[in-house]
């Protein structure tokens, strides 16, 4: 078998809407393509001896077993590949359950799809997964090492990409609410919501965490002196930097017991507590001092370490946390016990765990020392030892919830105390005998304020209830009545994409709001553009999702998108579907047009079941898209006596309809007049009927998010069909005694949109400079000739410079061959080079004639024509339009732009 390639899938796909993490894998079954699992002699198993828990997979019997039935009675190796890369993940802690396997059009070619939690260990498991069956295939086992490998790799994949258990709290409860998130890839930073609702984090620190409250958190001895001056009972101590200072501290906060830890440090690093000799003293300080310069020595106040969490100035847990201990069995050593409680599955290393392996130091031997223990005492049954002085968890400590018995006045203060520092999530530490009761009645005291304090502890306690503390974090950062997306409309099909998606774009900017959009020019934010180039992928969305200024999205998705990386965003308020016609078709095992229709359908079903999915009732594969959304439907059509739209209206839905000349909006028994299309700059007087749908279409998806007539209608009438607008969409430039239109047609049903416009055009001849990308079938060459034949008296034919693989001139030849099955008198001549097939159809333009350029370079084209002279202003517009002047030549030109 042979990988061909692996894809990873991020979004609403071709394969499931609902499952966005998904490794599509090209697989080349060779030499055992016709060959069932059950004619591979040992296969079954091996197979087994290797994964015995695949008994486990259920497949389409539906019962346990399921799968392994499949094996034992035949199915292909890329269904066992798919299933053995999900029990891979399964097996190292990743439930994955999703897999789908179907041939593409190539023989013994599949597409293996199967579910991902991490993206580095879905890509391993696929390769893992081909590894292990061809090594059955070919010597009937698995070796058990290769497997335990495997293993451990995913393992540490999954490990790596861990988010921590803060982080993963407060993700796991934005996918809750809806809320969606992303990283950012820089600084472990995570985004909540979109756009100019979105929200930052990094760990449990937001981005309204006040700079000077986490810079006094973190300076311990000024938070003390803070809290103190406020009348916080806090222990006495002061900061030195040398030890010939140690002694003069001790005395100052009036003796033995002190504390002694590093001024700057965290997770309990550097810390010594209960120290009642000098030796103890000594040692402490060489501790801490290898963590920080300056050292704070403390009075040692007797009680259990709490943490209260406080969340937008409300206590909403409380832990108690226990050092890292071990309880006697009255036959195991202390070693032995260790050695136990760190085979937990729970505990691992670092802090990023829910409890952390207890590993030994300097200050547990001089604490068993303390207790009278060493290492390989005997304890006795229930007996407990011990073994760290800090209660951290990142150390080994234990949590005991204690949410329930904190005191009222100890809550009042806790929630004084974060107002003072100045947080919005904090976590305090105070030392007490009885959390129950008043500091000040049992001595009790607040040891240090912490910014960006540890969640585990509270979500996770060894003892008592778990507290839903992100939860708390979500009504700060959303209330109920603050949004965390903003509006997005996704705009996808054959033909029209670019065209509606800047006119929607425009429509939306009557609102006054930001409008980011993305289409095959480039990413746009306002006014401006940010990025240049064909921007219709999942990278592109997510940069306008990720812009804290953009309050509206508009983004063109095209299939290829689609199709690598599925779409940025899991649902859109909007889905706008154009049409579905011949085009791509070969590529990426999109073979009929029925596939490309299901592969653009992904774009009318991730939608919000609230939100709209705008089809053109026009096209059947189209309108058949209702059936597959949950969404509420809107339909647009050019034809005013559609029977799907009537049938659609009877019902109460809305629907966009050019009737009488008119754009109209139907919803019930109201018709919303917008405007005539010949009072419509895009569609060139009324005279180009596909751009008449464009409109539609645009103005239907505006009208669904409560755009109003009056924008919709101000919007239509003022977006200027200018070349720096909409570039290479049907540019009409009037040279003077012959006309020029550019248009990125390329396939054929964008050449029969065109030809639309150019049959209508009786002033002279019309010459065509025909083309096509070099990626496309051969009928589809020989389609673009037919056509071209029938809309062009003379014509050139020109190839792109990228051939895309393609042996130059042999899509030139299918062109040709196209033009004389329709017409063997057609003039027509082969100029391959695009620069001088334009310059020859511009030359050899008689009086009025109309020279139509269909390029792969639109602004190649463009600056030829420029380069002809003075290029006049031929208006579709309702008023005259204004004359504008090249930058690059200092000429006057003037300028029809429609699709």
């Amino acid at each position: 078998m042979r990988i061909l390639k692996i894809q990873t899938l991020r979004g609403p796909n071709y394969w499931s809407i609902r499952r966005h993490k998904l490794i599509v894998m090209r697989l080349d079954l060779e030499n055992i393509a016709e060959t069932p699992s059950n004619e591979i002699p040992g296969f079954y198993e091996g197979l087994v001896e290797a994964l015995p828990s695949l008994e486990a997979h259920y497949c389409s019997p539906g019962c346990r077993g399921g799968f392994l039935m499949r094996v034992r009675e035949g199915t292909m190796m890329g269904h066992v590949v798919e299933h053995v890369a999900l029990e891979l993940q399964e097996l190292t802690g990743m439930r994955c359950g999703f897999g789908r396997t179907r041939e593409t059009a190539t023989p013994g070619v599949y597409q293996v799809v199967f579910e991902y939690l991490n993206e580095e260990a879905g890509r391993y498991a696929g390769r893992a997964a081909v590894r292990l069956c061809q090594s059955i295939i070919e010597r009937g086992r698995y070796p058990k090492a290769e497997l335990e490998q495997d293993l451990q790799d995913l393992k540490d994949y999954w490990r790596d990409a861990a988010l921590g258990p803060s982080t993963e709290a407060i993700v796991k409860e934005a996918e809750k609410r809806g809320i969606p998130w992303m990283q950012l890839g820089a600084r472990f930073l995570i985004q909540l919501g979109y756009g100019v609702n979105q929200k930052r984090m990094q760990a449990t620190m937001t981005d309204n965490t006040g700079i000077l409250g986490v810079e006094l958190a973190c300076d311990k001895e000024a938070t003390k002196r803070i809290l103190s001056g406020a009348g916080v009972p806090v222990p006495r101590g002061t900061v030195i930097n040398f030890l010939d200072d140690l002694e003069d501290a001790i005395e100052y906060v009036g003796g033995y017991p002190i504390v002694i830890k590093p001024l700057d440090g965290n997770h309990g690093r550097g810390i010594t507590i209960d120290i009642r000799s000098w030796d103890e003293a000594e040692a402490a300080y060489d501790a801490a001092k290898q963590i920080s310069r300056s050292i704070i020595v403390e009075r040692y106040h007797v009680g259990q370490d709490h943490r209260v969490l406080v969340v937008d100035g409300k206590v909403v847990a409380v832990a108690e946390r226990v050092p890292a201990h071990v309880v006697g069995d009255g036959r195991s050593t202390v070693a032995e016990l260790i050695e136990e409680i760190n085979k937990d599955p729970h505990r691992g290393d670092g802090h990023d765990n829910l409890l952390t392996r207890i590993e030994l130091d300097r200050t547990s031997y001089q604490l068993l020392e303390k207790q009278g223990l060493s290492i390989n005492s005997v304890l006795n049954e229930g007996e407990v030892c011990y073994l760290k002085a800090t209660a951290n968890l990142s150390t080994g400590g234990v949590a005991v919830d204690r949410t329930d018995q904190i005191h009222p006045e100890n809550v009042w203060l806790a929630q004084r105390i974060v107002k003072i520092i100045g947080l919005d999530i904090a976590g305090i530490d105070i030392v007490t005998t009885d959390i129950s009761r008043p500091l000040r009645e049992v001595d009790g005291v607040v040891v240090e304020v912490n910014a960006a304090p540890g969640f585990r502890m509270h979500v996770a306690p060894s003892k008592g209830v778990s507290r839903n503390v992100a939860g708390a974090v979500m009504d700060m950062l959303f209330p109920s009545d603050k949004p965390s997306r903003i509006p997005v409309l996704s705009v996808t099909g054959t033909n029209g994409k670019t065209t509606t998606t800047r006119l929607l774009a425009h429509i939306f900017k009557q609102t006054g709001k930001v409008i980011g959009y993305t289409t095959t020019d480039g990413t746009y934010i306002g006014n401006f553009m940010v990025e240049p180039g064909d921007n219709t992928g999942p990278q592109s969305a997510q940069l306008i999702l990720q812009d804290p200024t953009v309050e509206v999205a508009v983004l063109e998705t095209a299939r290829g998108g689609i199709l690598r990386s599925g779409i940025a965003f899991d649902s859109a308020n909007v889905g706008v579907v154009l049409n579905v016609a011949s085009d791509h078709l070969g590529i990426g095992d999109i073979d009929t047009i029925d596939q490309l229709a299901h592969l653009k359908s992904v774009v009318a079903e991730a939608v919000f079941p609230d939100g709209y999915t705008v089809l053109n009732a026009d096209d059947p594969r189209v309108a058949a898209m209702a059936q597959r959304t949950k969404a509420n439907i809107a339909y647009f059509t050019m034809n005013p006596n559609s029977e799907l739209v009537r049938q659609h209206i009877q019902k109460g839905g809305v629907a966009a309809v050019y009737e009488r000349g008119c754009l109209s909006i139907l919803k019930g028994d109201w018709t919303h007049r917008i405007e005539r299309a010949e009072n419509i700059p895009l569609t060139m007087g009324g005279r180009a009927p596909f751009m008449i749908a464009n409109a539609l279409a645009a103005s239907l998806a505006a009208f669904v998010q409560n755009v109003s007539i009056e924008q919709i209608r101000l919007g239509l009438n003022t977006f200027r069909a200018s070349v720096s607008q909409t570039p290479g969409r049907m540019n009409l430039f009037d040279l003077g005694r012959h006309h020029a239109l550019v248009d990125y047609a390329h396939n054929p049903h964008s050449y029969q949109a065109v030809g639309g416009f150019v049959r209508n055009w009786r002033d002279g001849e019309r010459i065509g400079v025909v083309g096509g990308p070099g990626d496309r079938r051969d009928e589809d060459f020989i389609m673009l000739g037919r056509l071209a034949a029938e809309i062009f008296d003379k014509i050139i034919i020109k190839e792109d410079d990228d051939t895309r693989g393609r042996r130059r001139g042999s899509a030139a030849d299918l062109i040709a061959q196209g033009i004389e099955e329709v017409n063997r008198n057609c003039n027509y001549q082969t100029i391959l080079d695009e620069t001088t097939a334009v310059n020859t159809a511009l030359d050899m333009a008689t009086e009025k004639s109309l020279v139509v350029i269909l390029p792969e370079s639109v602004n190649r084209a463009i600056g030829l024509i420029k380069a002809r002279g003075v290029v006049k202003e031929e208006s579709y517009e309702p008023n005259t339009g204004t004359n504008q002047v090249d930058s690059r030549t200092g000429k006057n030109y003037k300028v029809v732009n429609s699709r």
